[in-house]
């Protein structure tokens, strides 16, 4: 029987849909996170009659055919890029996206990362670099002496000191976007890095060809909606618990098969 397999298939389905969710409401509180969404497609059709082939010697033709498919499969789990809540924390170092853009920050192998986490900081040597150590891009680094520092929203790094009534600028951060950010590949701490079906970075300066401005002093909020992560983790038990019935109906089926004298 066919559908012990496809039923297979569904709760397969089903259960990375729950996984997708489990990981959405683990991140609620993730700075800048962005919902992921689980998508299915329907799997390959077994042709018992095609469509349109000749049924009688007069030349009546199959209007429908008899297709019987074979399950679900995985299509893609896809990022819904939403921009969350800006919620003020009063830091200098912390910077909000407001509006599309990435941050360019600089791996350890030289490698290019993208994200909108902008809860920076201060390394030994000065450099503003990300919670993980790694340097954002362009480097930008702040004076020993420094009492403080502004960004304004084109992403301007002033620094200001105690001899001088004016700020002293430091270096700019740029912005970056993709033609389609959703092909970004998520390598972990909010980062990501291109691939072929994002396209390469697009880097300009913050307000300018689209791209957001940056305000000092926010962090952007996880964008995810507990209500409804909760909504779609209740269809997807339902979805599960409905395709482990049909299995236990072909195994009963099955059973009164095997009983037949």
């Amino acid at each position: 029987m066919r559908a012990l397999k496809i039923a297979a298939t569904g709760m397969s389905a089903q259960q990375l849909r729950v996984e997708t969710i489990s990981n959405n409401l683990s991140n609620m509180n993730t700075t800048a996170y962005n919902a992921r969404r689980a998508e299915f497609a329907d799997l390959h059709y077994q042709q018992v009659s095609r469509a349109g082939t000749v049924n009688a010697s007069d030349g009546t033709v199959l209007p429908t055919g008899v297709q019987v498919g074979l399950g679900v499969r995985p299509a893609a789990v896809s990022i819904h890029l939403e921009q969350g809540a800006l919620s003020n924390t009063n830091n200098d170092l912390d910077v909000a996206i407001d509006g599309n853009g990435f941050l360019e920050v600089t791996l350890p192998s030289g490698q290019s990362a993208y994200t909108r986490d902008g809860s920076l900081k201060r390394d030994a040597e000065g450099l503003i670099v990300t919670s993980d150590g790694f340097p954002v891009s362009p480097e930008i680094a702040i004076p020993d002496d420094a009492e403080s520092i502004s960004i304004n929203p084109e992403g301007e790094v002033y620094a200001y000191f105690d001899d001088a009534p004016e700020g002293q600028l430091l270096g700019q951060f740029s912005v970056a976007s993709f033609t389609n950010s959703k092909g970004l590949e998520a390598i972990g701490s909010n980062m990501f890095i291109e691939t072929e079906a994002s396209g390469a970075a697009n880097v300009s300066t913050a307000g300018e060809d689209g791209l957001g401005t940056l305000r000092q002093g926010y962090l952007e909020s996880s964008s995810v909606d507990a209500v409804r992560e909760i909504t779609e983790l209740i269809a997807a038990q339902r979805g599960y618990e409905m395709n482990a019935k049909v299995i236990s109906a072909v195994d009963q089926m099955m059973s009164a098969t095997t009983q037949v004298r």
